[in-house]
């Protein structure tokens, strides 16, 4: 693994999982569409298994549950600790779903065991994304179902694009990511993720664009919205990173600035962003 995704998985491990559960309930609350839209897609049945990879606080996980029944079951997995104490603190008993802490590209799974693998912006951040979905096809019994969602390019997601104008000239410019290295918009090519895919094994791959309008921030008042979306790309955005080092004055004039972006968006008691993702699902062959 490189040393660059070794400080990532050691990240979520700590302080971004961390910060993430501090921020649970509203995370949840402004990825819900996505992930009810992936959830859709998958089509899960009463008695099927499904594996929840990169399942964060578990509220994929619990939905997925609800769909399956007691016949069914589901597993979330998650590389982040504190991740996964905190889905396993929201399960409600005799809910059939079993959290673990482990990296889903090279966690050991009874082969065909799933009827489909599942994911809510869970998958963009493998090292080798390849290997690790060849790696997940044989946890699927033959003709099981793929169903993810994932972020499409930073250009069409307002929620960090907006920060980042803001802050370009306040801050050195963040440098254009690397397209085929792991993180929140590496599957924004949907050319690629079909490469992927394909180069995995699967087949019947299709990838459709979801837009959404997100609450981003939300609050007592529309000041007190735009507050906590400041504080939100602060803390858990991609942009954090690029803030958390710069001298209190820098920051003090970028949360200005991204503040004014904010005011901007529409919105009473929140902060109303427009978001756009792929839905992917795909099929192991029969044989």
């Amino acid at each position: 693994m490189a040393e660059k995704d070794v400080a990532q998985v050691a990240d979520w491990k700590g302080e971004s999982g961390e910060r993430w559960v501090a921020h649970q309930a509203r995370l949840d609350a402004r990825l819900a569409v996505f992930g009810q839209a992936a959830i859709e897609a998958a089509a899960p049945a009463a008695g099927e298994r499904v594996l929840d990879v990169g399942c964060g606080a578990g509220a994929s996980s619990l939905d997925l549950a609800a769909r399956v029944g007691a016949r069914g079951h589901v597993v979330g997995v998650d590389i982040s600790e504190p991740l996964i104490v905190r889905a396993r603190a929201l399960a409600p008993q005799d809910t059939p779903v079993v959290f673990q802490v482990a990296d889903a590209s090279s966690a050991e799974w009874p082969e065909g065991g799933f009827d489909i693998l599942f994911s809510r912006f869970g998958v963009m951040f493998f090292d080798d994304p390849t290997r690790t979905f060849m790696h997940l096809r044989g946890a699927l019994k033959p003709g099981g179902r793929v169903a993810f969602v994932c972020w499409r390019g930073v250009a069409e997601n307002d929620w960090v694009r907006l920060p980042i104008d803001a802050i370009k000239s306040i801050v050195p410019p963040m440098p254009p990511p690397d397209p085929e290295a792991s993180g929140p918009f590496s599957f924004g090519d949907r050319l690629r993720v079909e490469r992927i895919l394909t180069a995995a094994g699967f087949t019947d791959i299709a990838i459709a664009p979801f837009d959404a309008v997100q609450p981003f921030g939300e609050g007592a008042t529309r000041d007190a919205a735009i507050d906590d979306a400041v504080k939100i790309t602060f803390e858990v955005s991609p942009i954090a990173r690029v803030l958390e080092h710069q001298p209190d004055d820098v920051r003090t004039r970028a949360s200005a600035a991204v503040r004014a972006a904010f005011t901007r968006c529409p919105g009473d008691k929140s902060v109303m962003i427009n978001s756009a993702a792929w839905i992917v699902t795909a099929r192991n062959p029969a044989s």
